[in-house]
Formats: C-alpha cells, structure tokens, sequence
C-alpha cells in the first residue's frame, strides 16, 4: 500500500481534490439557480469557497459564505432541510459510487485575513519589521 494510505497528514489525493472541486462546481450551480421550495433558501446568495472530501469521498465539507456576510442560523438550517434535494442535485452532476452527505461550513477564512492585516498594519509591528 501506499505511505498516503496510512498517514493522515500526507493531506488529501489528487482525487479528492478532483472530486472535491467537482462537487463545488455542482453545488455552485444548484445554488444559481436557486430552485428551493424552503422560501428561507428563496433568494439567498449564496457562495461555495471550498469543498473538502473524505478519503472514502463518502462526506464532503462545503464551507460557505453569503456575499459578504455571515450565514445565519435560521439559513444553515434551511440548507439542513434542503440536504435531500442538494444531494440529489451533486450526485446528478458527479458521477461517483455513492451520493456524498455534504456538511456545510461557514467559511472564515476572509475574517482571518482581515484579523492578520489589521494585526500586521499596527504601528508596532510595523516598528519591528523595518528594523
């Protein structure tokens, strides 16, 4: 067997990627066109940053954001409701042995990003980087 097989922090195989990116493309699509009965999901805008697959790719984490801002509670509860028909949607487009459970995750890598440049623009730290 491979030295990946067994060692978890060898990160994930091409093929997760591939499939992972995959599916963000599907659930990018079914998102556009925005064809939920649940009206909490009607309208929303939402976009899908990344996609992380099992290394069985039986479960797939899709982090999340809506344009800019938090997703609230009441909308990831909503996208609980809609987990049959998404699911649906991405094994329709991605042919794989099995439908994935898709997990959905507010993405927060944009507010780390904000938090590190608000950190490294202080007056401080920009003290003791020029010296």
């Amino acid at each position: 067997m491979s030295k990946r097989a067994h060692d978890p922090a060898a990160g994930p195989s091409q093929r997760q990627l591939r499939v992972a990116e995959e599916v963000r493309h599907a659930l990018a699509a079914t998102f556009t066109r925005g064809e939920f009965r649940d009206p909490a999901l009607a309208g929303m805008h939402i976009t899908v940053t990344e996609v992380r697959a099992s290394p069985d790719l039986k479960h797939m984490t899709a982090f999340i954001s809506a344009l800019g801002r938090d997703v609230t509670k009441e909308e990831f509860a909503a996208l609980r409701r809609a987990h049959a028909y998404v699911r649906g949607e991405v094994a329709r487009s991605v042919r794989l042995k099995y439908a994935p459970d898709i997990h959905f995750q507010s993405d927060t890598a944009l507010d780390y990003a904000v938090k590190i440049n608000e950190l490294l623009n202080r007056p401080e730290v920009i003290r003791d980087t020029k010296g």
